[in-house]
């Protein structure tokens, strides 16, 4: 019976991972790059990924520098305006939730994310993050 119950059990856990994308959830890392750990993520990139979930609008705002940017796959979105506006509109009430981190570089770190807009069950995308005094630089965010 325990044999029964250990096959089942590993046969569950093994397709699970084949269902698709993972459901939106709080900021983790399943699975990064160096060791597994959400600790992998950079502070700047945490800001980011903790004020979308906290549908946090200033504290993702100000997680970039004044003059910072985002390239949102083809747009670029230049200052704490046009950040704001974006981020008002485009994504604060959806949901992030970091898959995987690169290995930090001098400048940044490249994640691999799962991101759901506000009623969409979402998908993969790499956000590359360049930063510069402890704030964001750019996020260069591109479907994966």
């Amino acid at each position: 019976m325990l044999r029964a119950v250990v096959a089942a059990l590993t046969l569950a856990l093994a397709t699970a991972g084949c269902a698709g994308d993972p459901p939106p959830g709080p900021v983790e890392s399943a699975g990064a790059a160096e060791s597994g750990r959400a600790a992998d993520v950079i502070a700047e990139a945490r800001a980011y990924v903790d004020a979308v979930n906290r549908k946090d609008l200033d504290a993702l705002v100000n997680s970039f520098a004044e003059n910072g940017e985002i390239i949102d796959v083809q747009r670029t979105i230049t200052g704490h305006d046009a950040i704001r506006t974006w981020a008002d509109g485009e994504v604060i009430g959806g949901t992030l939730r970091v898959l995987s981190a690169d290995r930090r570089r001098a400048d940044g770190q490249r994640l691999l994310v799962h991101w759901a807009p506000a009623g969409s069950s979402g998908w993969r995308a790499h956000y590359d993050f360049t930063v510069s005094d402890g704030k964001i630089a750019t996020a260069d965010l591109q479907y994966a």
